[in-house]
C-alpha cells in the first residue's frame, strides 16, 4: 500500500526553519501501530494522519503522533494541516484563497481560518478547543534546576514562578532569568523523571528575545514523549496564555504575544498567541502562524 504525504515547515514564513511536520493522506486503512511506526520513520516532532470524516461540515479527521505515541491535540499539526488542505483544495476568489478548515481531532472539533495571498506563505489561526486549566505537580526549584542543568537562582523571572497548565497536553512552565541561561539549558535524564514525571513536558521562557518584535523566548523539552527538543510548540503556547494572565495581570480586552522558539536548534519559529481577557479571566485563546510546503511523495506501508 502506498500513501501520499507532504511535509511542511510550520510557524515560519521561511522554508527550512520553523517546526517540520509530515501529513499522510488517505490513512483510513492504517491501524494505530502502523501509524506509530510511520511517525517514528519520519522522526519529526509530530506526524498527522488524515482520515475520512462522516461529518458533512468537517474537512477531515486527523490523528497526531509523536515518535513516542498519539497525542489528542497539538498546535503546529493543526496550523500546518489546515494550511495544506486549504492550499490543495480551496478555490480562488478575487485573487485570494481564504478558507475555513474544520478538523475533527481527538480533543474535539477545531475550526481553522486560513489566509492565502499570492506570493505569500499561508497563514492559519484557530481558537483552542479547550481553555488552559491548572494542573497539579509543580516540582520544587532544586529538582527543576537539576533536570535542566541550571542553577536554582536562574529559575524565576520577576514575579513569575514555575507553574503547570494544560490546554490538551500538560506542561510545566519554567521562567528563566535570561537568554544566556535558557541557551545553556539541556535535558539531564538522571533527574528528568523526578522533576517532570513520565508525561509532563518542560516549557522554558524568558523575556529577553532575539527579535525585537517578540515578547517571549522559549524552549520545549519532552524526552519522555520522544521529543528531546521541539522547535515550536503550539499546544504549549495555548496553555502559556494562562501563565500570562496569572503573572502579568493584563487589562481586560484583547492582546497578542509573539513567542519565538527553536533558535537554539537552528529552526527559528514564531508563534502568535492572542488572548481575550474579561473580568480578569481568560475567555479565548487563539494560536496562529505561517507555514510553507517543503516536500511531497509516497510512503510504502
Amino acid at each position: 500500500m502506498q500513501l501520499k504525504f507532504h511535509t511542511l515547515d510550520v510557524f515560519t514564513a521561511t522554508r527550512f526553519a520553523g517546526n517540520p511536520l509530515a501529513v499522510v493522506a488517505g490513512a483510513d486503512a492504517l491501524d494505530t501501530a502502523q501509524m506509530l511506526k510511520i511517525a517514528r520513520e519520519f522522526n519529526l516532532s509530530e506526524t498527522v494522519f488524515l482520515l475520512a470524516t462522516n461529518k458533512p461540515a468537517h474537512t477531515a479527521r486527523m490523528r497526531i503522533f509523536t515518535p513516542g505515541g498519539e497525542v489528542p491535540f497539538a498546535g503546529h499539526p493543526t496550523v500546518g494541516t489546515a494550511a495544506l488542505l486549504a492550499e490543495l483544495h480551496s478555490p480562488e476568489t478575487n485573487g485570494e484563497r481564504d478558507a475555513l478548515i474544520v478538523l475533527d481531532q481527538t480533543i474535539g472539533t477545531v475550526r481553522v481560518g486560513v489566509r492565502q495571498k499570492p506570493g505569500e506563505p499561508a497563514h492559519a489561526e484557530f481558537d483552542t478547543p479547550k481553555l488552559p486549566e491548572p494542573i497539579a505537580g509543580v516540582p520544587p526549584t532544586d529538582l527543576l534546576s537539576a533536570a535542566l542543568g541550571l542553577i536554582p537562582s536562574e529559575i524565576g523571572l520577576e514575579n513569575h514562578r514555575p507553574s503547570a497548565y494544560s490546554a490538551g497536553l500538560p506542561y510545566i512552565f519554567v521562567p528563566v532569568q535570561s537568554l544566556d541561561a535558557i541557551a545553556r539549558a539541556s535535558v539531564h535524564m538522571a533527574h528528568w523523571t523526578s522533576a517532570f514525571g513520565k508525561s509532563h513536558a518542560a516549557f522554558l521562557y524568558c523575556r529577553e528575545t532575539v527579535h525585537a518584535t517578540s515578547h517571549f523566548h522559549a524552549r520545549m523539552f519532552a524526552p519522555n514523549l520522544g521529543v528531546t527538543e521541539d522547535p515550536a510548540t503550539g499546544s504549549a503556547a495555548a496553555a502559556f496564555a494562562a501563565v500570562i494572565v496569572r503573572f502579568d495581570s493584563p487589562r481586560d480586552g484583547s492582546l497578542k504575544k509573539i513567542i519565538e522558539q527553536g533558535f537554539e536548534m537552528g529552526r527559528p519559529s514564531f508563534i502568535e498567541t492572542s488572548l481575550m481577557v474579561k473580568h480578569g479571566k481568560l475567555e479565548t485563546v487563539r494560536i496562529g502562524g505561517h507555514s510553507v510546503r517543503v516536500s511531497e511523495g509516497t510512503i510504502t506501508v
